[in-house]
C-alpha cells in the first residue's frame, strides 16, 4: 500500500513542482522577476578576456572597452565625430615659428646689412600689404643663439646657434613662410652658411656632418602650440584630486624610454610639456602634424598612485628588483583607479569584469549600478545568452540579421564603420602599371552580388580610401560600373586580344596573373571565386590562393612578392594617409605595398597632415579621394555593415531639475557608436509603448 501511495504521489508532486516552476522562473521578458537588481546591471558579452587595464598599456579590444569606462582623455568624439571636451573643459592651438638670422644677408631693396634687432620691422613694413599673413601675426621677438655640444650618431659637433626670429601666429598655418621666402629670396634657404655655425669635433668626420645640417640647423620650423585648460570638478575613483601633474604623468609615462606603451608614436612629435598651473598645461610640438590632436582621448592616469616612488614601494612588497620593476608589472593593471563613470570592483580572469558606477563622476551618475563584462568566447553560446537574458547586447553575424529583426523584442542598429574592402594590384607588375588597365579589371568586377549573397545585403559600395562615414569621403565620386564589355574594349586598344582559347594575349603573352589573400576568412575566400569567374568572362586568367595569415604576410605582402591580393583597411578618424598611399611607404614592409607614386598625390597627403584649418582638410582630402578613385590602385569594393542588437527595454533617460523622467529610443552616433549616451541607459521593467 506505501509503495502505490509513493507512486502515486511523487509524479503528482513533480508535476505541482514543474508547474509552480513555469510560472515562477522568469521569462526573457520578465527577466527580473524576483531578481529586480536585474534591472539596474547590465551585461556585456565579450569574446575575449582583457590583458591589462591601464589605457597607455593596453592594445586589445576588450581592455580597451573596460578603460573606456574607468577612464577619461582630455577630448572624445562626439555623435557627429567632432572632437569635443571632457577633462579639458577647453583648449586653445596657435603656432610659434622660428626663422634663422643669416647676419651676411643684404635684404632686399638694396639696403645694407642690418642688425638682427632690425629684422623684425623690416618683416612688418615689407609684408604689411598680406592682409592674411600680418593678421595672423601677433607678435615678434628677438632670440638670442646658444652654444652647445652633440652628437649625430658617432659624430660629435658644436652648434653655435645663430639669433632666430620667433614669431607667435593665432592661427597654425604651413604656409606661413612663403611671404618671407617670396621677400628674402630663395638663395636665401638653399645658400644658408650651415658651417658657419656647427662645427665638427674630428675634421676627419666633416664630410659625414655635412650631409646632417639640414637636420642639425632648421633655418625655419613650425611649432604648433596646444593649450589644455583643465576641469577643476574631478577626482579619482580613491577621492584624490585631478589636476594638470597628472596630464604631465601620463604623457611622460607614455615616451619613457623605460616604458612599454604602443602608443609611444603618437607623443613623438611632441617637444615639450609645460605645466601652466595646477588647471593648465601646454604642449608644443615639432612640427605640422594635426592627427597629434586626436592622442589626447588617451585615458589619464592617476600620478599619485603610479609614480616613481609607488612603484618603487610596489616592487619592494613584492618582492621584486626595483631597478627592472616597470609600470606594466605594477598590480594597477589588474586593479586600475581612474575618473571614469564606473569603478573597478573585481576581475576573475577568462570569467569577468566587474565594474560599479561612480557616484561622484563629474558628468553625471549613470543610471546602471553595475557594469559586467563576461567572457563568452563562442560566439553560439554568446547567442544563446542573449536569447536567454543573460547577457544585454549581442553583434549579429550578417547571416542572421534578417532573424534578429523580425525579433520584437529586440532594437536592432546597423551601421557602417571605418572598415573597407578591396583587391590590391602590384603596380610593379607591368600587367598593373597602367591606370587604365586597372579600371577594366574593375568594371568586369559585378560586386553588387558579393554585397548581396556573400554579406547578405549588409554591405554598402566605396568607391575611395577614405572611410565612407567620414566627411574625408567623397560622396559625388560614383562607384565604377559594372560593364564588361566596355572593360574588355579598354583592354582591347590596349593591345590585348583574345586568342584560339578565349583568353586574353598580347606579344604571346596571355593575362594572366595570381590573385591571393588569407585563409580563415570565408568572405574574401568566396570574393576569390566571384572575381576569378568575371574576369574569366573577359578573358582575363586569374589563379586564386589561400595561405595562413602569417606565411601571407611575410612571404608575399611584406616581400612585395604577389600579383594581386584581397584585403582590407581598419582606418581611423583622422585625415592622414600617409603611411598607406605616400611614394615613400612602398618598400618592403612598409604599408603602401601596391607602390602607389604619384608626385600630386604625394603633395596632398603631406599637406593634409600639416593642415589645422577642417574645411581646407576636407577639401584637400576630397580632391585626394577623386584622385586615388580616377587612379585605381585598389578595385574597392566594399564596406561591411555591423549590427548590434539589445533588449528593447533598455532606453536613454534625461531628467529634468525636479527629477522627473522622459524616456526616449537609443540611436547611435555617425560611426555606429550605440554606447554613446551609455551613462543615460536604463533598463525598464517592461517595453516602453514608443518601442512598439
Amino acid at each position: 500500500m506505501l509503495v502505490k501511495k509513493v507512486l502515486i504521489y511523487i509524479p503528482l508532486i513533480l508535476s505541482l513542482f514543474l508547474l509552480q516552476s513555469f510560472f515562477w522562473v522568469p521569462t526573457y521578458e520578465k527577466q527580473a522577476t524576483g531578481n529586480p537588481t536585474r534591472l539596474v546591471k547590465y551585461v556585456q558579452g565579450s569574446g575575449g578576456d582583457a590583458q591589462i587595464l591601464n589605457p597607455i598599456l593596453s592594445a586589445d579590444t576588450s581592455s580597451g572597452t573596460i578603460n573606456d569606462l574607468v577612464f577619461d582623455g582630455l577630448i572624445g568624439l562626439d555623435k557627429d565625430l567632432k572632437y569635443r571636451p571632457r577633462l579639458a573643459k577647453s583648449w586653445t592651438q596657435y603656432e610659434e615659428a622660428y626663422l634663422a638670422i643669416n647676419p651676411s644677408w643684404f635684404l632686399p631693396g638694396g639696403e645694407l646689412e642690418k642688425t638682427a634687432k632690425d629684422w623684425p620691422e623690416v618683416l612688418i613694413k615689407a609684408l604689411s600689404e598680406n592682409i592674411s599673413w600680418d593678421e595672423n601675426l601677433r607678435s615678434i621677438e628677438v632670440i638670442e643663439g646658444k652654444t652647445f655640444e652633440s652628437k649625430v650618431g658617432e659624430t660629435g659637433f658644436i652648434l653655435k646657434q645663430p639669433t632666430r626670429l620667433k614669431f607667435t601666429l593665432k592661427n597654425i598655418n604651413q604656409d606661413f613662410f612663403t611671404p618671407i621666402k617670396e621677400f628674402l629670396g630663395e638663395g636665401y634657404f638653399t645658400k644658408f652658411p650651415y658651417s658657419d655655425f656647427i662645427k665638427v669635433t674630428n675634421p676627419e668626420q666633416e664630410k659625414d656632418l655635412e650631409k646632417q645640417y639640414k637636420n642639425i640647423l632648421q633655418v625655419t620650423e613650425h611649432n604648433p602650440v596646444i593649450v589644455f585648460d583643465l576641469r577643476k570638478d574631478v577626482v579619482f575613483h580613491d577621492g584624490h584630486p585631478f589636476d594638470s601633474g597628472d596630464v604631465l604623468f601620463t604623457y611622460n609615462s607614455i615616451i619613457n624610454p623605460k616604458g612599454t606603451s604602443p602608443r609611444k608614436s603618437d607623443y613623438e612629435p611632441v617637444k615639450a610639456a609645460t605645466v601652466l598651473g595646477p588647471y593648465r598645461i601646454k604642449f608644443t610640438y615639432k612640427r605640422l602634424f594635426s592627427p597629434a590632436f586626436g592622442s589626447w582621448s588617451m585615458g589619464i592616469l592617476p600620478e599619485h598612485l603610479l609614480n616613481e616612488e609607488k612603484l618603487q614601494e610596489e616592487a619592494k612588497e613584492r618582492e621584486r628588483d626595483p631597478e627592472k620593476f616597470i609600470m606594466r608589472d605594477s598590480n594597477f593593471g589588474r586593479s586600475p583607479v581612474g575618473t571614469g563613470p564606473f569603478k573597478f570592483e573585481e576581475w576573475n580572469s577568462d570569467e569577468a569584469i566587474h565594474l560599479k558606477r561612480n557616484e561622484n563622476y563629474w558628468d553625471g551618475v549613470p543610471e546602471y549600478e553595475e557594469y559586467i563584462m563576461r567572457i563568452i568566447p563562442d560566439p553560439l553560446t554568446q547567442e544563446m545568452e542573449f536569447y536567454a537574458g543573460a547577457v544585454d547586447n549581442y553583434s549579429v553575424q550578417p547571416h542572421q540579421v534578417a532573424r534578429f529583426s523580425k525579433e520584437e523584442k529586440f532594437q536592432s542598429f546597423s551601421s557602417i564603420g571605418y572598415f573597407y574592402s578591396y583587391i590590391g594590384y602590384n603596380i610593379r607588375n607591368p600587367l598593373f602599371a597602367d591606370a587604365d588597365v586597372r579600371t577594366a579589371l574593375g568594371m568586369a568586377i559585378d560586386i553588387d552580388p558579393i554585397i548581396k549573397y556573400v554579406l547578405y545585403g549588409e554591405g554598402e559600395r566605396v568607391t575611395g580610401p577614405y572611410p565612407k562615414i567620414t566627411e574625408w569621403y567623397d560622396p559625388n565620386v560614383k562607384p565604377l560600373p559594372y560593364d564588361p564589355e566596355s572593360a574588355l574594349k579598354i583592354l582591347n586598344e590596349k593591345g590585348w586580344k583574345k586568342n584560339s582559347d578565349g583568353w586574353l594575349e598580347k606579344d604571346g603573352k596571355l593575362f594572366e596573373f595570381n590573385l591571393i589573400t588569407n585563409s580563415g576568412n570565408p568572405i574574401r575566400k568566396n570574393i576569390l571565386t566571384i572575381v576569378q569567374e568575371n574576369w574569366r568572362k573577359i578573358g582575363v586568367k586569374c589563379n586564386t590562393q589561400l595561405f595562413e595569415w602569417a606565411v601571407f604576410l611575410k612571404d608575399f605582402v611584406n616581400t612585395l612578392k604577389y600579383d594581386a591580393l584581397v584585403l582590407g583597411w581598419s582606418m581611423g578618424i583622422d585625415p592622414d594617409l600617409y603611411q598607406i598611399w605616400h611614394s615613400s611607404q612602398a618598400s618592403p614592409k612598409q604599408l603602401n605595398f601596391v607602390g602607389y607614386k604619384n608626385p600630386e598625390a604625394d603633395k596632398l597627403i603631406t599637406r593634409i597632415r600639416k593642415e589645422y584649418d577642417r574645411p581646407k582638410q576636407v577639401a584637400m582630402a576630397r580632391e585626394l579621394h577623386r584622385m586615388i578613385a580616377r587612379d585605381q590602385p585598389y578595385t574597392f569594393l566594399y564596406v561591411a555593415k555591423s549590427t548590434q542588437v539589445l533588449d528593447k527595454k533598455i532606453v536613454i533617460v534625461d531628467k529634468d531639475k525636479g527629477g522627473k523622467e522622459t524616456h526616449s529610443k537609443i540611436y547611435p552616433t555617425k560611426d555606429g557608436r550605440i554606447q554613446y549616451y551609455f551613462n543615460k541607459w536604463k533598463k525598464l521593467p517592461t517595453i516602453p509603448s514608443f518601442s512598439n
